[in-house]
């Protein structure tokens, strides 16, 4: 492995080795992050990283693209068949990406969008005012109407609408631990005329493996997704359109060339590869099995009184107000997990009082230790361990035992290499 990186860099050969024994020996916890499969890996580092392909198969720039169109045919037509839609765009570096292109695609300068608050588990690029688009266009956010279960306030979100006129309204979310009612969303959006859009970014491999329901079936009219995450496949982005032909040639022409140039199609190779993997019945099994040990790991969090948003999950995704219930910032407690070999995120919760780089809550989650074969009894476990390592996090000795248990957990655990 490295051969010629070993050779060549050592010092990039280093930190390849240490990334490899950090994941190894220790357990990801990031929702948002997943071990992919040798093949995925292989396909992302393959040849296809020398071959420039703007266009779309058929009607590219440049010559020599045989080979290129048969692997972007084939990840559109498995994305397509995944997710349930009649048009699929891989192009998208990222999910960014492919958020923005297609904000260009639907609206014109000055136009408004509705997202979910990011204080309120939404995303940077649904409208957050640190991010430079909303400097060309308009956002409206909606929230929760009660923290404690989760639930969406649905009744101020079609006043909102109705008021404000959004061209586009969005679902989605990257800390928000339920379902949203999709069929609300359609309704509202067909109320004041506006394209619905799912973010799925964060459950698109729940939903492709049949243990989250999926927007198009609501009526959505597109969805947004990473290709990681849940979805297990390489860092990527796609825009999937539900049957509006019009829809996807605007949103085509608006990520090549109107956003992007050359696809990167040594990804769109390794997307093709994670579709493919995704449609072995055997992902159905590991989406569902995401979502048992979600719930396991909240049911400890909840037996312990450790406050959680939403009071638990239906996803793959938990947060959890660790200041309110043990008195320790979202910072301190991610740097205590991760001397004992585990790594998740500092978060904020629902209109935190803390500043962003020490919130009050971490948000952790299952589909990477699920990768690894975990069931609900080793996930409750794993979430017994954070917590007796957050209260004993002045205790060097506890910590060291709780470490050795991790490791021993991982090794019993390992990282599988192929899932088909």
């Amino acid at each position: 492995m490295y051969d010629y990186i070993k050779k060549q860099d050592a010092e990039v050969f280093a930190a390849l080795l240490g990334e490899e024994e950090r994941e190894r020996d220790g357990l990801e916890l990031i929702p948002s992050e997943n071990y992919v499969s040798r093949a995925v890996r292989e396909a992302s580092g393959s040849i296809l990283t020398n071959k420039y392909a703007e266009g779309y198969p058929g009607k590219r720039y440049y010559g020599g693209q045989g080979f290129t169109d048969a692997v972007e045919v084939l990840a559109v037509e498995r994305a397509k068949k995944l997710f349930n839609c009649k048009f699929a765009n891989v192009q998208p570096h990222a999910g960014a990406p492919a958020n923005i292109a297609t904000y260009f695609a639907l609206m014109e300068p000055g136009d408004t969008i509705m997202g979910m608050d990011l204080s309120h588990g939404g995303h940077l690029t649904h409208g957050h005012p640190v991010t430079y688009i909303t400097k060309i266009f308009n956002f409206v956010r909606y929230k929760m109407k009660d923290i404690e279960t989760g639930e969406i306030d649905y009744d101020e979100m079609l006043a909102t609408a109705k008021r404000e006129k959004p061209k586009v309204i969005m679902a989605g979310f990257s800390a928000y631990p339920r379902e949203l009612n999709y069929e609300k969303f359609v309704e509202i959006g067909r109320e004041v005329g506006a394209v619905v859009i799912a973010d799925v970014a964060h459950i698109a491999g729940l939903i492709a493996g049949r243990a989250a329901k999926n927007p198009f079936d609501a009526g959505f009219d597109v969805m947004l997704t990473t290709t990681h995450k849940t979805l297990r496949g390489p860092r990527g982005g796609m825009v999937l359109v539900r049957e509006s032909e019009e829809l996807a040639k605007k949103i085509d022409k608006t990520i090549f060339p109107g956003f992007q140039g050359g696809p990167l199609m040594h990804q769109i190779a390794a997307k093709a590869v994670c579709f493919g993997e995704a449609l072995h019945p055997n992902f159905q099994v590991y989406a569902a099995h995401i979502v048992k040990n979600a719930r396991a790991m909240a049911e400890v969090f909840k037996r312990e009184n450790i406050r959680m948003i939403t009071g638990g999950t239906d996803n793959h995704l938990i947060l959890a107000d660790i200041y309110g219930s043990l008195g320790i910032g979202g910072q301190e407690a991610q740097d205590i997990l991760d001397t004992i070999g585990i790594t998740l995120n500092k978060n904020m919760i629902a209109d935190d009082t803390r500043k962003p780089m020490d919130p009050s809550g971490i948000r952790f989650g299952t589909p990477a230790i699920t990768t690894r074969g975990m069931k609900e009894k080793e996930c409750a476990r794993v979430a017994e361990l954070m917590l007796e390592a957050l209260k004993a996090k002045d205790d060097a000795e506890k910590k060291k035992a709780i470490r050795a248990e991790i490791k021993e957990l991982c090794t019993a655990f390992p990282i599988p290499e192929s899932f088909v």
